[in-house]
């Protein structure tokens, strides 16, 4: 399998992943920082990648979704965004709903 089919199949398979420089509880990047802060105060579980440990990925990934920056979260087998749009997401509250939802689908 070659990387791009592994990244889709890590989408296909959570329905919330981020992909992130650093872990959730030691991130390595402010912007990863501050869009895990976001994702983990809507309370439901999700998975990440650390891109800085495997560089295959990280080479691969802008190419999959269109997106050159780092982080990038997937909901539902969709590019929600980076840092910048997380974060307005969640200061209107539309990354609660839409992180709820998917975590109930999941369900």
């Amino acid at each position: 399998m070659d990387t791009q089919e592994s990244i889709k199949q890590q989408i296909a398979e959570n329905k919330i992943i981020i992909y992130m420089k650093g872990s959730p509880e030691a991130p390595q990047c402010g912007f990863s920082a501050q869009t895990v802060q976001a994702l983990m105060a809507c309370g439901e579980p999700f998975a990440y990648v650390d891109v800085l440990s495997h560089p295959e990925i990280r080479a691969e990934l802008p190419n999959v979704g269109n997106w050159p920056t780092f982080p990038q979260l997937w909901v539902n087998g969709e590019l929600v965004g980076g840092c910048d749009i997380v974060t307005e997401m969640y200061q209107s509250g539309e990354l609660q709903s839409l992180i709820k939802d998917a975590a109930e689908a999941a369900d």
